[in-house]
């Protein structure tokens, strides 16, 4: 196959204006070994460094650093308050439309499902141990901050997302961070029933929920949601020098499709795009493979690039989605084994399956944030609230860990009871022992404290 190295960022190595209309051809061995190439940090070195200095000064100044920030980034007027009410909330779902208050309440009702059948998987345990019992609870944190993004698109589903989820998990207080939030995106806050929100963004915001109490509002023990790399490497920041925990560090988003000859190519390409449409790094991929006669791999990739050309010739996000096809690339595969050695090698935020017998495809790929089986299951379902969360780890980092949920909300604390010391006994004796060849006299002499 012809190979043409994938265009980083949106320099694109000497691809012109109209191979960045396609996606560029890769060996499936090449893209299966050099896996690791794919994976970008999700933080680069000046955001870092403008995030420890913004969270130092918010811990030198407090309240006055992340207002001055809020200023000077355009989110607040002098003497504004950041800090929005439940009141202001409600004013705002009450102002939308009918169809609009409606459409959002469907979306939350389904992500809070989802959820709840998530955190009913989970419950407190108790085994029973030497003269006694032991097991774990779960608790979830007391507060969250939830973060969704204000910039080029507003996401009120990312405030259902993260806040929603918050909630089914049983948090307390939480609070929503975004900035220059619309009227939708008070009112997405309002139905995911957030507690308060701050009407920042960036570094500070972050600072805010980290360092807190922030005007009367308390300090988080969690922070989580998508930003761009100046929250991300915020939240970086946050995780290592303000002891608060972090869902995730998300780089570029990504969709991975795998298609065979049955897929539509209008439909593969759309897929794409709607990815692609996120940032201009944004990686939309394709795999083919096809298990046909009538039909070859290289086909499949040639039909999907010309979709691609059509559609961005008349989307309206094509100054983003252009250059983010540049960063993309498509494998042209001998067999399906290949093409799924190679999503797994990517191990991609979305994947989808789209190809005969999706079903028994999808059940043999191993690595992935989120799953989308058959031409049914459009990954934008995902991304506007059918059921599943679609904050989802990025960069490969699939290989470890999955997407946001209740459980990055949960505690599992682990307890234990004695009762009765003589039958405990063996259990003392053995930490004596294992104490002993430890070199831990203290601790042998506390278990022989116990011995009846």
């Amino acid at each position: 196959h012809h190979l043409t190295r994938l265009a980083p960022r949106i320099f694109f190595w000497g691809r012109n204006k109209e191979e960045m209309t396609k996606l560029s051809v890769r060996e499936s061995g090449e893209v299966v070994s050099s896996s690791s190439s794919l994976r970008e940090a999700p933080v680069d070195a000046k955001a870092m460094a403008h995030a420890q200095a913004t969270m130092e000064a918010i811990k030198r100044e407090g309240l006055k650093a992340v207002y001055d920030a809020a200023v000077k980034f355009g989110e607040l007027a002098e003497g504004e308050s950041a800090v929005l009410s439940s009141t202001v909330l409600k004013a705002a779902y009450d102002g939308l439309s009918a169809a609009d208050r409606a459409c959002l309440d469907r979306v939350a009702a389904r992500v809070r499902t989802f959820a709840e059948a998530q955190r009913a998987t989970l419950a407190n345990a108790e085994v029973s141990v030497p003269g006694g019992a032991a097991g774990h609870s779960v608790k979830a944190v007391d507060v969250a901050g939830c973060y969704a993004p204000g910039g080029r698109y507003p996401l009120p589903s990312s405030v259902v997302m993260t806040c929603v989820t918050a909630k089914a998990a049983g948090v307390a207080t939480v609070i929503l961070a975004t900035p220059k939030p619309v009227p939708l995106t008070l009112a997405a806050a309002y139905v995911s029933e957030a507690s308060f929100v701050l009407a920042i963004g960036g570094a500070h915001a972050i600072g805010a929920l980290a360092l807190g109490p922030f005007d009367g509002i308390p300090r988080a023990d969690i922070i989580c949601g998508p930003g761009n790399k100046w929250v991300t490497a915020a939240k970086a920041v946050a995780a290592t020098s303000a002891c608060v925990g972090i869902d995730m560090l998300a780089g570029p988003s990504e969709v991975l499709v795998i298609a065979d000859e049955s897929a539509d190519p209008k439909i593969i390409a759309a897929d794409l795009l709607a990815q692609a449409e996120h940032d201009v790094v944004a990686r939309p991929i394709l795999v083919a493979f096809s298990s046909s006669e009538k039909a070859s791999a290289a086909s499949i990739v040639a039909a999907v690039n010309e979709e691609l050309e059509r559609q961005l010739d008349v989307l309206p996000t094509k100054a983003v989605a252009e250059p983010a096809v540049g960063c993309g690339f498509a494998v042209a595969c001998g067999s399906l084994e290949d093409a799924i050695a190679v999503a797994d090698a990517v191990a991609p935020e979305h994947l989808e399956v789209i190809c005969d017998d999706a079903e028994k495809v999808a059940e043999r790929c191993s690595h992935y944030g989120g799953l989308f089986v058959g031409v049914g299951a459009a990954e934008v379902l995902g991304d506007y609230g059918i059921g599943p969360n679609h904050t989802l780890p990025t960069s490969g980092t699939a290989r470890y860990t999955g997407g946001l949920s209740v459980f990055n909300f949960l505690r599992i604390r682990t307890w234990m009871r004695v009762d009765d010391q003589k039958k405990a006994k063996v259990a003392v004796e053995d930490a004596i022992t294992l104490a002993r060849h430890e070199g831990l006299e203290g601790h042998a002499r506390a278990a022989e404290c116990r011995l009846p």
